[in-house]
């Protein structure tokens, strides 16, 4: 896990109703108790507390040991500086305890002059796994502090020691850090302390996953994103519109390649068209489609673009030479059916519903969740890519993990969902996403765009509805 992984299952712990007060006061009764299993009990004890929630963590752990230790806390910067409200929290009760002691250290000369000799065991809570860079003052003079007792006192770290990686660090006899071993850190001895995350969060999407899939490159037209959907034929035109449509709330510029015959239906500034000659798709375009995929970020291929023999060997054609991400979605997934091994090489994702999936490979998806994932799993490992298997909830896996959403509602079984959802994912490809982060988040989205409406409509409403209400999604997730 990587420390990017704290912040996405936090946030979606919150999600799930795990309140940040409890992750806190988890994670802190964790530090006191492993404290006192290794140093047994009527120590003395100094607690550094930063202003932000590694500080938090410190007051709580002084709370818990001030039952039967000698507990001094030394918050070093301003009270009001305090960042979380569950930091505040803590704070505000550890300043109604008689036996716990407070010293507010504002600046670096308050913290030269300290004499921590009578201390067995000194408590590193200055900053956590968020910060970056050779530290500032007072932090640094803190820290320096502590390590003139290296070898005297034992020292704990929260999380990680403050300064790690930089040149100015504590020097830790070892660090607890929370619910697993983050594989960045090294060169110091790890405790792992279980704060109450359920086994959800290493499989389910929420809103911390959107937060991280979605942060912009640039400030210029075009690099945030560029994305080619090729989709429509004689018979339909509103799939590839809706993917199109969905995706330009996520990309900067999003090109529709449609043939002559369905793209005069098609009337939207925010698209640019790209008509094909004729009424269908057929092989001869396969080169003028590589062009344009050329000066993209990422290709959606399939929605609407139908199952002529023609079009399905148009599709086959442009998938094998095509350098670019793909989404294959609907008769695109129907047509590179009959030959998957176009899909060597590839950066890819797939996103069939369960008849599809057996059209693929087979192989019907059934039982529960956790048979479903492993078909799932099995078959994407096969072809060393991304399949999103559509259902009540959608399984991710790339083959190596494995993702499940839980966002949507029975209103979107109506036509063209799997279109929204094929161009959002389309747009985080483009956006420089993996295809397993993509087609999670896109996923993740789409039914959450779906509750949206349906909070406002009730069951009954059209994918376009859908669309229109992903940038709201998008909001709620970045906000929360």
């Amino acid at each position: 896990m990587k420390i990017e992984d704290v912040y996405i299952w936090d946030i979606n712990a919150k999600w799930l109703g795990i309140s940040p007060f409890q992750l806190m006061e988890n994670a802190g009764a964790g530090v006191a108790r492993i404290i006192e299993e290794k140093f047994g009990k009527g120590l003395k004890v100094a607690i550094f507390c930063g202003t932000g929630n590694n500080g938090g963590d410190g007051f709580v752990i002084a709370r818990h040991l001030s039952f039967e230790n000698d507990v001094t806390v030394f918050l070093v910067g301003d009270e009001i500086k305090i960042k979380s409200e569950e930091a505040k929290h803590n704070w505000e009760i550890l300043k109604k305890l008689d036996f716990v002691k407070i010293k507010t250290l504002k600046d670096s000369t308050q913290i030269k002059g300290l004499d921590l000799a009578k201390f067995n065991v000194i408590v590193d809570a200055l900053l956590g796994a968020g910060t970056k860079g050779e530290l500032r003052e007072p932090i640094k003079s803190a820290v320096e502090k502590i390590n003139e007792y290296s070898g005297k006192a034992r020292i704990v770290s929260v999380d990680l020691p403050t300064g790690y990686p930089s040149s100015v660090k504590v020097n830790c006899d070892f660090a607890v850090t929370f619910q697993w071993d983050k594989e960045e850190y090294g060169g110091f001895e790890r405790i792992i302390a279980k704060i109450g995350y359920p086994k959800e969060l290493y499989h389910l999407i929420g809103p911390g996953d959107v937060k991280f899939a979605l942060r912009k490159k640039g400030e210029h037209k075009g690099q945030n994103g560029k994305l080619l959907v090729i989709g429509g034929s004689e018979d339909y035109f509103g799939a590839p519109y809706l993917a199109a449509k969905a995706a330009s709330y996520i990309v900067d510029l999003v090109y529709l390649a449609m043939p002559e015959y369905s793209a005069r239906r098609i009337n939207d500034p925010d698209l640019i068209l790209r008509p094909f000659n004729g009424e269908n798709f057929i092989e001869v375009h396969v080169k003028r489609a590589l062009e344009l995929s050329k000066n993209v970020d990422a290709v959606v291929i399939g929605p609407g673009i139908g199952q002529k023999e023609e079009t399905k060997k148009f599709v086959r054609g442009f998938v094998k030479q095509c350098e670019k991400p793909l989404v294959i979605d609907a008769d695109g997934l129907k047509a590179i059916a009959e030959d998957l091994n176009i899909l060597e090489g590839k950066t890819f994702v797939l996103t069939p519903h369960a008849g599809e999936f057996k059209i693929l490979f087979g192989e019907k998806p059934e039982g529960d969740l956790i048979e479903k994932v492993r078909i799932v799993m099995e078959k994407a490992k096969q072809i060393e890519g991304t399949i999103l298997l559509k259902g009540v909830y959608d399984i991710i896996s790339d083959g190596t993990t494995w993702k499940y959403n839980k966002t949507g509602n029975r209103g979107m079984t109506t036509g063209g969902t799997g279109d929204v959802l094929s161009g959002i994912i389309g747009g985080l490809l483009a956006l420089g996403n993996n295809p397993l982060r993509a087609s999670a988040v896109g996923a993740f989205l789409t039914g959450f765009a779906g509750d949206i409406v349906k909070e406002e409509m009730g069951e009954n409403y059209t994918a376009l509805e859908v669309a229109k209400k992903v940038p709201f999604a998008i909001k709620w997730a970045l906000e929360f």
